[in-house]
């Protein structure tokens, strides 16, 4: 008989899964070790799942956590940039080529970003981001190619760079040619014409988007290295104060989609957000019942939407964003309830994630309703359950 509890199992399947996932070689006499995704689906270095990835092996392995951030550090260019994605060990297949963001089948990473957390992951699992010049580079690159409007705000060319990929919250600005659409792959010909340069999309007619999730993140490693916070800008730009959430922007235009996601809430991780907005998000949306707290919450998009597709849009390929739980959401969210001191809440939260954690196992995310997992298994940023059953805040705190 198991007497291990709940949240003990659970800490012990993330660590099965980190370990059994681990990747580790050489390319042109570079050492690189990272932690897969998903070995069979998403073989590849991701950027933000090996941030996710990093801060849970300071629990079991701090030298690992150090290895996965450095690997992203070793595939840097010299201006700074990082891809998304890193082909270490093989290349790009030739069936999703059309839908990867390369130059061409050879290409070593990606053109494009993804939401930019790794100098707050490097403070949480590793140390002081100041001191590795690297990370300093890369948020250098991320202002000087990303800010355009000089408000200290990043705007992104395609949905995938928020890591959302397929969230309706884009289907108003990119339409057809959003993630999970038939047009993609002309978005992703288009900006790779325009060599996925940011200023030449938005002068070409955009659109480009002032997105709420990639925002957070650039606020939280701004702030990890010492640098001046984002947040009151996001809050200057992208609080709507009569729905009381964060709505992205595009541009031309300046539209506001109002498809209500989690990423609404994702803010609620920015330990200055003001008290008064992070307990607007946590009371009139967060732990409403019509929207976000089902009984694994939190799911993607409110369940009070039209296009709130609980299962996972089996009817829609690679439509996952729209309805299905996911550990990584659910954890940010959960920082917010426990700093503005929602702990009877939190531990809801936590426990439903658990549950579902211990009957299915890591998921690539879970149907918000039942827990039932769904996606991808042994899917490794997961892995933040361990962040959720066993809260361990970092020496001097997240920040």
């Amino acid at each position: 008989m198991n007497r291990k509890s709940p949240h003990r199992r659970a800490v012990d399947i993330a660590e099965r899964v980190l370990r059994q996932n681990w990747m580790e070689g050489e390319r042109d006499g570079i050492r690189y070790g990272y932690t897969q995704p998903s070995p069979s689906r998403y073989p590849w270095q991701w950027y933000w799942d090996s941030c996710f990835a990093a801060i849970v092996w300071r629990r079991f392995d701090r030298e690992r956590s150090r290895a996965e951030l450095e690997s992203l550090l070793a595939a840097q260019r010299p201006n700074g940039f990082i891809g998304h994605t890193i082909f270490w060990d093989r290349s790009v297949s030739l069936t999703r080529l059309p839908f990867y963001n390369v130059t061409s089948r050879s290409s070593f990473q990606t053109e494009t970003i993804q939401p930019p957390l790794l100098a707050w992951a490097w403070r949480i699992a590793v140390g002081d981001p100041a001191k590795e010049p690297r990370i300093a580079a890369q948020a250098d690159w991320l202002a000087a190619n990303r800010d355009l409007d000089g408000d200290g705000l990043l705007w992104i060319v395609q949905p995938d760079e928020s890591g959302l990929d397929a969230s309706p919250k884009f289907d108003p600005i990119w339409g057809r040619r959003a993630n999970g659409r038939i047009g993609f792959p002309c978005l992703v010909r288009r900006n790779r014409q325009l060599g996925f340069d940011a200023r030449r999309v938005r002068d070409h007619g955009g659109p480009v988007v002032c997105e709420v999730l990639v925002n957070t993140m650039w606020s939280l490693s701004l702030q990890a290295l010492g640098r001046p916070s984002s947040t009151g800008a996001m809050v200057e730009r992208l609080w709507d104060e009569r729905r009381g959430v964060f709505l992205d922007e595009a541009q031309p235009g300046a539209v506001r989609p109002g498809v209500l996601t989690w990423a609404a809430l994702a803010p609620l991780a920015l330990p200055d957000l003001p008290e008064e907005i992070g307990r607007r998000l946590v009371e009139e949306h967060l732990l409403n019942e019509r929207e976000f707290l089902t009984p694994v919450a939190p799911p993607s998009v409110a369940a009070s939407e039209p296009s709130y597709e609980p299962g996972g849009g089996r009817r829609l390929p690679r439509r996952y964003w729209r309805g299905p739980t996911w550990v990584n959401s659910a954890w940010l969210v959960w920082l917010g309830l426990q700093r503005l001191g929602y702990e009877e809440e939190a531990m809801r939260l936590a426990n439903g994630l658990i549950g579902a954690v211990e009957r299915e196992g890591l998921r690539e995310y879970y149907d918000p309703r039942t827990g039932a997992g769904l996606g991808a298994k042994d899917f490794a940023w997961s892995a933040l359950i361990a962040e959720l059953a066993d809260p361990r805040t970092p020496p001097g705190g997240y920040l």
